[in-house]
């Protein structure tokens, strides 16, 4: 089991783009897949929720995520994951990361995607994902591109402190 750090916002790993996986046989591509993870499996142990992690989060730049959707019964690597096609209806949502644990980013997502990636064997994939699952697609995906939430925020009133946000949305 290797739990890695999480890089925070602010290290400049996480504004790098990533590469693609030439070898998804390699010994290398099967470490990172666990580390992967071993690593979003401690984080949802200790914090009760957690869905995906990108491995530019690890500090690995490799066009790699670990998703974990109980709900939609996905669970597993998506290696050289590319999203081919985006609905024009989109959601506003308030969307959180790793990388900058404790804030909130009012951001606007495709409501649908489809993805094309490998899986850990190599086989081809295509995902096709509405709601929560096509939000986190997007979230992760953009991590190997360098591109962060903050970077996609509506406006500059779109970041709130979760603590804070929690208090204000029970009073409504």
């Amino acid at each position: 089991m290797a739990i890695k750090p999480i890089l925070k916002l602010g290290d400049p790993g996480l504004w790098k783009k990533c590469k693609a996986v030439k070898d998804i046989k390699a010994p290398e591509t099967a470490a990172v897949i666990r580390d992967l993870r071993d690593t979003l499996m401690d984080f949802r142990k200790k914090n009760g929720f957690g869905r995906g992690v990108a491995a530019p989060q690890i500090g690995i730049l490799k066009r790699i995520i670990y998703i974990h959707f109980p709900k939609e019964k996905i669970s597993g690597a998506l290696i050289n994951p590319k999203i081919i096609r985006k609905s024009k209806a989109q959601v506003t949502l308030w969307d959180d990361c790793f990388s900058f644990p404790g804030l909130l980013v009012k951001v606007e997502r495709a409501r649908e995607v489809t993805v094309a990636c490998l899986d850990e064997s190599g086989w081809k994939r295509m995902l096709i994902a509405a709601g929560g699952l096509a939000e986190l697609l997007q979230h992760e995906i953009d991590h190997l591109d360098g591109i962060l939430a903050v970077q996609r925020a509506v406006d500059g009133r779109s970041f709130a402190l979760r603590s804070e946000w929690e208090r204000f949305s029970k009073k409504r």
